[in-house]
């Protein structure tokens, strides 16, 4: 990949912080039990175990997960609590049949069912993005659960993969006074605080407060990083029926020493290199900070016994601001040289305004009960972005050579940025309607539909390519769901979805967007008094348009055409939940076969397997054991072939198994202490082969945290 490629840094991906509120829910907080009022989920409780039962990423119809014809995972509070999921990246680890692509230390791809994941949530509302990338790494300090719907989701999140949405849930005020703080220590000086709080401030108001400070080292040479979350949310019943949701969160985190780009993975003699898991790229100097605000407004108004009207608001705005270093080249293995090194600046800054209305509510029809729900939503999003290089290496010869990585010390000349200066201003906006219906046909029977308009309009220039395009589809939604009793049902569903493109073809004329299909079948069931929850689905997805350069076109002037694209079909089975008293566990393994593109299928491991259990010692009060266990098979990367397209060289990953163990001693009712070990056998592994570079995971790791609640 060229290394203006590498500057070209997508916004940050996950936006943070919208806090919807039903008014059923702070209703109920206050004693006040009106049954009439359809309660869309319940949010702010500390799961005990790791079963949650509702989930509104795939529609805005107050199902729950046994009701949506979709496969549903959710990472619970007590998941994330259990085994220290401080950040995005650990959580999707941890969720069935998602792949999380580390090719930085502070950039990261998200994969499932052979697809990048764009599409993002913040409490049910969709957040456009044009690409998938997390720059920086996302905490989850200020969420109450995060939510992955497997398989497209046009109906709610518009243009985007059939891969999954990821909905992330924010904590909201409680109307009790609760207290809670965590301090914890950990391997390479790694120190975090956690401070939550919450109240009532009267009988019809509430606010939480939390602050997130986290300072650590890294197992990568010269790597550190310094992470700070403010979080601030309000709640207020301005009348019997309307509902006030405020919320502001600040997040900033400053990274030194990070990657960019990442290690060869292979010699000039076509055999793999192999470093220390230490080894970096970084030069001593560089630096990646990111920074993020955002505030969300929600009001909600009850207008009947079981309809309401919903309306929100987000102001969001990141930024980064970066100097980086870039180490290319195939190294020698005898002499280990061969390897140069790149200098750039890189800023970035972008702005969304999104507004989402929408009503949802009961019907009655042919003497039955339907649900019913309709709305708008517009995001307006404006992005610039520059990329300064050094005079001298603009076309980077000569560069700084780089010595041995195992024994390179991260020095490196201090660049002038003074030419090169490369970059984009681009401006895009979402307009989409939507309406979806649950139709109870029978007792037993409900089929749900939906179709959504979705417009997006993308103008102005980005690194020389004029990006002006103007693309609309119509994404239909439909499901079925039939219970056989009250704890089993069956399940089907066909979605689409669509991303817009801005690449010509050999005419000069825009390609038409890539279209998303997945359908899915399955069965759910909950068991054990409703205290086990446990999906078993079978899916065939397909993404066809996808732009592929035509070949020999002109490298200043490059013509496209609308390839196939990948289809993956597969299985995936999940069990979570309550087993006995005493035992808490969350299970899932996910096989996908994917045809279409040999890259994408060689560096996406065809079979997962993913644990979390947790055990309540019965014979010591307050002693927890738990285990959090992630395998994968072999992957791998064809990085050189022939002029007969036979491979020449292959970086292969094989199959690993990771195992994080955790202990926790609840000293008083108050007080508890917490040990996790992780990646207990240190295995060795790379990270990501999702580029032609790579670095190695995290060895052994040991954290003690000390934990007190009011």
């Amino acid at each position: 990949m060229s290394a203006p490629q590498f500057l070209r840094l997508s916004k940050l991906a996950v936006l943070t912080s919208l806090a919807l509120s039903s008014y059923s829910q702070a209703a109920e907080n206050k004693g006040n039990d009106d049954e009439n009022i359809e309660k869309i989920a319940v949010y702010g409780q500390h799961h005990k175990n790791y079963i949650t039962e509702d989930a509104q990423s795939a529609t805005k119809l107050g199902l729950t997960i046994k009701e949506t014809p979709q496969s549903i995972s959710v990472i619970s509070r007590a998941l994330m609590d259990d085994f220290s999921l401080d950040n995005l990246n650990a959580v999707l680890e941890s969720t069935p049949g998602v792949t999380v692509e580390q090719i930085e230390t502070d950039r990261t791809y998200f994969k499932a069912r052979g697809f990048e994941i764009t599409n993002f949530q913040i409490n049910g509302m969709g957040l456009p993005q044009d690409l998938g990338s997390i720059q920086g790494t996302l905490d989850t300090s200020i969420f109450e659960s995060i939510e992955v719907v497997r398989g497209a989701n046009g109906l709610m999140t518009g243009a985007g993969n059939p891969s999954a949405t990821v909905n992330m849930v924010l904590k909201k005020p409680t109307y009790q006074t609760k207290v809670s703080a965590s301090a914890s220590y950990g391997s390479w000086n790694n120190k975090r605080f956690e401070l939550d709080a919450s109240t009532a401030l009267a009988d019809d108001h509430a606010v939480r407060v939390a602050f997130t400070k986290q300072k650590t080292d890294s197992y990568l040479d010269r790597y550190e990083q310094d992470k700070t979350i403010y979080y601030l949310a309000y709640e207020g019943q301005l009348t019997d029926s309307t509902l006030l949701s405020v919320n502001y969160v600040n997040q900033k985190k400053d990274a030194d020493s990070p990657l960019w780009g990442a290690l060869p993975l292979y010699y000039t003699d076509g055999t793999a290199t192999n470093y220390d898991s230490s080894t970096s790229t970084a030069a001593d100097w560089s630096y990646w900070n990111n920074t993020a605000e955002q505030i969300f407004v929600s009001i909600e108004q009850s207008i009947a016994a079981s309809w309401f009207i919903k309306a929100n608001y987000a102001h969001i705005e990141n930024e980064q601001e970066s100097a980086l270093f870039y180490v290319y080249g195939t190294p020698n293995k005898e002499t280990q040289t061969g390897l140069s090194g790149l200098a750039s600046n890189y800023n970035y800054k972008d702005e969304h305004d999104i507004f989402d209305l929408y009503a949802t509510g009961k019907l009655d029809l042919f003497s039955r009960e339907h649900d019913l729900s309709f709305g708008v939503n517009q995001a307006d999003m404006k992005k610039t972005e520059s990329s300064l290089y050094d005079a001298n290496q603009q076309h980077p010869n000569p560069a700084p050579s780089i010595d041995h990585l195992n024994t390179w010390d991260g020095s490196a000349p201090v660049p002038t940025l003074n030419a090169g200066l490369r970059g984009g201003d681009v401006k895009n906006r979402q307009r989409s309607a939507y309406i979806s219906a649950r139709l109870s046909l029978t007792d037993s029977f409900n089929f749900l539909t939906g179709i959504s308009q979705v417009n997006w309009q993308t103008d102005g220039i980005s690194y020389g390519v004029n990006k002006a395009k103007d693309s609309e589809q119509t994404v239909p939604y439909f499901g079925a769901v039939y219970d056989f009793n009250e704890s089993i049902s069956s399940y089907a569903s066909y979605t689409e979805t669509f991303v817009p493109q801005t690449q010509r073809d050999i005419n000069g004329d825009y390609l038409d967007p890539i279209t998303g299909k997945s359908s899915e079948v399955g069965l759910k069931a909950q068991l054990l008094e409703d205290n086990l929850f446990i999906t078993l689905a079978y899916f065939d997805a397909k993404q066809v348009g996808l732009a592929v350069a035509i070949p020999n076109s002109s490298p200043d002037d490059t013509r496209f055409y609308g390839a196939d694209g990948i289809n993956s079909d597969g299985f995936e089975v999940e069990l979570s939940g309550k087993l006995t008293d005493d035992l808490s566990a969350s299970f899932s393994y996910s096989g996908v076969n994917i045809e279409g593109d040999d890259l994408v299928k060689d560096y996406t491991p065809e079979n997962q397997f993913k644990l979390a259990i947790t055990h309540q010692v019965p014979t010591i009060e307050g002693l927890t054991f738990g285990l959090n266990y992630r395998w994968q098979d072999d992957t791998k990367r064809v990085q050189v072939r022939d002029a007969n397209n036979n491979a020449l060289v292959t970086t292969k990953q094989d199959a690993y198994g990771l195992l994080d163990l955790m202990a926790t001693y609840e000293i008083t009712d108050n007080v508890g202490v917490t040990l996790n070990i992780n990646n207990v056998t240190s295995e060795k592994y790379i990270n990501s082969l999702y580029w032609a570079q790579g670095y190695y995971g995290a060895p052994r790791s040991y954290a003690i945290s000390v934990n007190w609640q009011l």
